[in-house]
């Protein structure tokens, strides 16, 4: 597999095919990496996080495609590969001659991936994009937030791992259909078309009847209660979707009787009384701290969990328990911890076998990128 991707969508993509053993060679400038080795945002030892956190499991090559020397050596290592993922431009890639006719007729096997910002056609395939633009454009946004204040972006680089997710689950369906034509084909996506694709509910909402959805911050639109509570030290979030769960959480805040008050009896009515209910609830989940609520709502079988900051994330015992933090040695940082694997095999383990590379670190071990011209 062939990665030519500055984009995290890319390299997420690339990093998850090669943690489930796919064999990847990350193609980088000869000078500067890719703009990931270069972002600004924390470092080690002037190493980038970013980098760091998308690139285990990869071999890198440095080719500069503008060199013919080093753009022959490209087309040699495509000819070659079952997969090209790629973030750069329809432009771009057909200037390097690795347009999708002339890579298929090379290498009728091959998986073409392509992915951009907002598709490769259509009245806005070039303009810039980002994944808040695509958050904007996308909806996304418009849901996100409290209902009292601004629309927000998600906290956390979701729509470049969704994009990716996206772009893996397409060409592992794209390697299984080969394995009865024998042919590849070529697959797009983008941060736009993942944006939309996620809307989930919101979307359904609005193409079945007209409604269009706002935003809730951490409350659900329909079921109540369901939301964010502070607590004497942190939040806790109760989450509560039919009427075994409300009464459990009843009995766990000692309130009993809200399950019979008649403001309270159904969905539908705690819904219509909402602002009240959690006048009530938000006085009572102050009075103790979030473990002793979380104990409490265990106990009689309510649906919470705590609002863990990113340390605690990495603290919590069933994140542990379920090998979400792992570590590999690099060669220039020692001990590099990593985010572990959100899926788990029983017959064929992912696994991370390689560290994010050093630039070029292996011009000498992958045959097809070797160049006839010395590398600057």
């Amino acid at each position: 597999m062939v990665e030519l991707a500055d984009d995290l969508a890319g390299q997420f993509c690339t990093m998850l095919l090669g943690d489930q053993g796919a064999d990847v060679v990350k193609v980088e400038h000869p000078e500067a990496g890719g703009h990931a080795r270069g972002a600004d945002g924390p470092s080690i030892s002037g190493e980038s996080i970013g980098f760091l956190a998308v690139n285990r499991n990869k071999l890198s090559v440095t080719l500069d495609p503008r060199r013919t020397s080093d753009l022959e050596a490209l087309h040699r290592l495509v000819a070659v590969a079952d997969v090209l993922v790629t973030s750069r431009s329809p432009v771009e890639t057909q200037r390097w001659g690795l347009g999708w006719e002339r890579l298929s007729a090379v290498n009728p096997r091959l998986v073409l991936c392509s992915i951009t910002g907002r598709g490769e056609d259509g009245p806005q395939a070039r303009l810039s994009s980002n994944a808040t633009l695509a958050e904007a454009q996308g909806g996304l946004m418009s849901v996100t937030g409290m209902a009292d204040g601004p629309p927000v972006t998600i906290g956390v680089p979701l729509i470049e791992n969704l994009t990716g997710l996206f772009a893996k689950d397409a060409i592992t369906a794209a390697l299984l259909s080969r394995s009865t034509t024998n042919r590849g084909q070529k697959i797009e996506t983008s941060l736009l078309e993942s944006t939309v694709a996620i809307l989930g509910m919101p979307a359904a909402a609005y193409l079945l009847s007209g409604l269009v959805a706002g935003r809730w911050g951490t409350e659900h639109q329909w079921h109540v209660p369901w939301k964010s509570f502070e607590t004497a030290d942190g939040h806790v979030v109760v989450a509560s979707s039919s009427e075994d769960q409300w009464r459990k959480i009843c009995l766990a805040v000692g309130r009993p009787d809200l399950a019979d008050d008649e403001r309270f009896t159904t969905m539908t009515a705690r819904a219509a009384n909402r602002q009240e209910l959690y006048e009530i609830l938000d006085a009572i989940f102050l009075e103790r701290p979030t473990e002793r609520w979380l104990a409490t709502l265990s106990e009689v079988g309510a649906a919470a969990a705590p609002v863990n900051t990113i340390d605690q994330v990495f603290a919590d015992a069933q994140v542990l328990a379920r090998d979400l933090s792992l570590s590999i040695r690099h060669p220039t940082l020692g001990e590099l911890p990593q985010v572990g694997h959100a899926q788990k095999f029983s017959a064929t383990p992912a696994s991370i076998r390689l560290p994010p590379p050093v630039i070029g670190e292996h011009q000498a071990v992958v045959p097809d990128a070797q160049s006839a011209a010395p590398q600057s």
